[in-house]
Parts: structure tokens; C-alpha cells; sequence
């Protein structure tokens, strides 16, 4: 059983920073997620819990998924990276319930009082504890996404205990549930029998139209394994309008591995085709999550604005609150007003 202590739509409050520093360890962490410097904004306010953050997914590994105890998401607070010298990923933030206070009462808001800080931690301290440097003199950062796994453990599939939590907390709808399963399991079924194929990949394109109103999210990329991918450079910029382009447009730019020069084209992606959005960013900065290094990317990937990961297809974290923003290759991406 996963305890859900506080529900989307529950109105709590950050606490004061000198009482959130006194939460935690010598890393900055409890339980093993930071506190990061970009959070101290947010101190003494009051937000609204968007999700509950009991389930998360391994964006590192992508394996099983991964449980975090006592832990939400508030309303779309993002890491904005000024601590972690300019990361462009725009994360979604895990607030543990240590760092929150309930407005209102809340129940089941029992938690394990925490030893007291040493003397000495402040800010700077806190600020101190984002990065390390190797042997050979680069810089290590440390953030939530990279300290993610250290602070959760694995799930398996179809665990029911989770998809309970996922209603009890309010992150989902009975009916959200029941259509992504459905289409989960029809999938699985389809990709992994030799009898009746056709039927089951049938079925599952017309239970998803009826769901979703839209064709099935699964391409093949067409490129062969060591082929260039096309290299389309519109030098789209922020604040520009685009429109996603259709998914018979996406699949010739990409290899059979799905991938566009390095990027990946999922499909949680397929949604906000045919949609259009405002371009947020061209991210060129973010952290290895593995390794905790910066990367400077030669390839700029297209952050849009309102778009993110709806889980709706995880097969190891169906439904995973984390809004994990997506990335675009201009490629798959027009302006609305018909420039190249």
C-alpha cells in the first residue's frame, strides 16, 4: 500500500527557508532528493498540489517505474536552472512533504520528525551543494533529475497498489485509468503474439480513435541503422508559431530506431500533431541526467510551450505526473505563417 498523504487540489505552503534547510542532510537532500537553490523563490507562498508525486518514471535508465514517498508536485513550478548555471530542461519540481506545511487540514499528514540541521546551513551552503568537481577539473552537477533514482525504488507494471494511489490521490480519473489500460494491454497484445495479429493491431487502432480521436501514436522510422537523418534548420525562434507537423510527415525523418539525429520521437509526442503552439525556447544547455555533466548541444532541439509528456503510453509508468517537457527537431515542426 502506498500512503497518499496530500491530493491534487490540496492548498499548502512552502515553508520558510531557514526551516526547510533544517530538513536536511549533509547532500541537501531527504530521502535523497535535493532541495535546490532554485526552489528558495517559492518559500512562504501557498500553491495548489497539482499531483501527488508517488510514481515518477526512470528517464535515465527507462526501465521500471519508481515510487518517491511523500511527495507532491505544485501547480507547473519548474526549475528555471539559475543554479545549476543555465540548464535549459525547465524540470518539474518534487516539493517533499517536509518543506510544506497544510493550509487547511489534511489528513494522513503524518510525518517522521527530522534531527535538526548542524549550525552553518544557510543559502550559500545550499547553493553549495549543487555541483563537485572530478579529477580532471569538470564540473558534476546535482539536481533532482539526477539524484531521482537514489530517492525512489522500482514499481513493477499493472501493480495495482500504485494505480489505487494514482485514484486515491486524485492524479487521475477512473476513466483516464481504464482507457490507458485498455490501450495498454491491446498493445502489449499485439506486439507480443502470432495469432490473430491483425485483429489485435486493428483493435487497438480503433479503441484509441474512439478514446482519443486520433490515429494510433506508434510510427516506424524508414531511415536504415547508420543512414544520415535530414538536417532541417529554419532557425525557428522564441515566441514564433508553429505547427506540428502530421505524423506521415514525421516518420520519413526518422532512422529505425525512431530517432531524428540522436532525438527521439515518441509517442506521448503524437498528441500535438496538428497542433499549434508558441516555440518557449531553443534548448541548447541541459544536464546529462546520468552523469550529471553539462551538455552543450550541437543539434538545438525546439521546446514548445504546454507541452509535455502525458505518460499516456508508458508502459512502465502509465500515467507518471512528471510533465517531462518535449523536445523538437525543427524538422517535424512549420511555421504557421508558412515560412522556411
Amino acid at each position: 500500500m502506498i500512503d497518499v498523504r496530500c491530493k491534487a487540489g490540496d492548498l499548502v505552503e512552502v515553508r520558510p527557508a531557514e526551516e526547510i534547510l533544517a530538513t536536511l542532510d549533509e547532500h541537501g537532500c531527504v530521502d535523497g532528493m535535493p532541495f535546490m537553490p532554485e526552489m528558495l523563490a517559492f518559500c512562504g507562498r501557498q500553491y495548489r498540489v497539482f499531483a501527488s508525486a508517488h510514481k515518477t518514471c526512470d528517464s535515465i535508465y527507462y526501465k521500471l517505474g519508481r515510487i518517491i514517498d511523500d511527495a507532491v508536485f505544485l501547480e507547473d513550478l519548474r526549475c528555471d536552472g539559475a543554479g545549476h548555471a543555465g540548464c535549459q530542461a525547465k524540470c518539474l519540481l518534487f516539493f517533499k512533504l517536509h518543506w510544506l506545511r497544510p493550509v487547511a487540514p489534511v489528513r494522513n499528514w503524518r510525518l517522521k520528525n527530522r534531527p535538526s540541521a548542524p549550525p552553518g546551513r544557510d543559502t550559500a551552503w545550499l547553493r553549495a551543494t549543487v555541483s563537485t568537481t572530478d579529477q580532471a577539473g569538470e564540473t558534476i552537477y546535482r539536481c533532482q533529475t539526477t539524484e531521482h533514482l537514489r530517492a525512489t525504488r522500482e514499481f513493477k507494471p499493472f501493480d495495482p497498489g500504485v494505480f489505487l494511489a494514482d485514484l486515491r490521490s486524485g492524479n487521475v480519473t477512473v476513466t483516464q485509468l481504464a482507457r490507458a489500460l485498455l490501450l495498454l494491454v491491446t498493445w502489449h497484445i499485439s506486439r507480443n503474439t502470432s495469432v490473430a495479429w491483425r485483429f489485435w493491431n486493428g483493435l487497438y487502432a480503433r479503441l484509441h480513435h474512439f478514446f482519443y480521436q486520433r490515429e494510433s501514436p506508434h510510427i516506424d522510422g524508414t531511415i536504415p541503422k547508420g543512414a544520415p537523418t535530414p538536417d532541417v534548420r529554419t532557425g525557428l525562434q522564441e515566441g514564433e508559431l508553429v505547427r506540428v507537423r502530421p505524423l506521415a510527415e514525421i516518420q520519413p525523418t526518422l532512422n529505425v530506431g525512431n530517432r531524428n539525429r540522436g532525438l527521439s520521437f515518441n509517442p506521448e509526442m503524437s498528441p500535438y500533431c496538428g497542433g499549434t503552439y508558441r516555440v518557449e525556447r531553443r534548448v541548447t544547455r541541459i544536464i546529462d541526467e546520468k552523469t550529471g555533466r553539462m551538455l552543450d548541444l550541437k543539434n538545438p532541439c525546439i521546446m514548445l510551450e504546454g507541452v509535455y509528456c502525458m505518460a499516456r503510453y508508458h508502459p512502465e509508468a502509465l500515467l507518471c505526473p512528471k510533465r517531462i517537457p518535449q523536445y523538437f527537431r525543427e524538422a517535424w515542426l512549420e511555421r504557421v505563417d508558412g515560412r522556411q
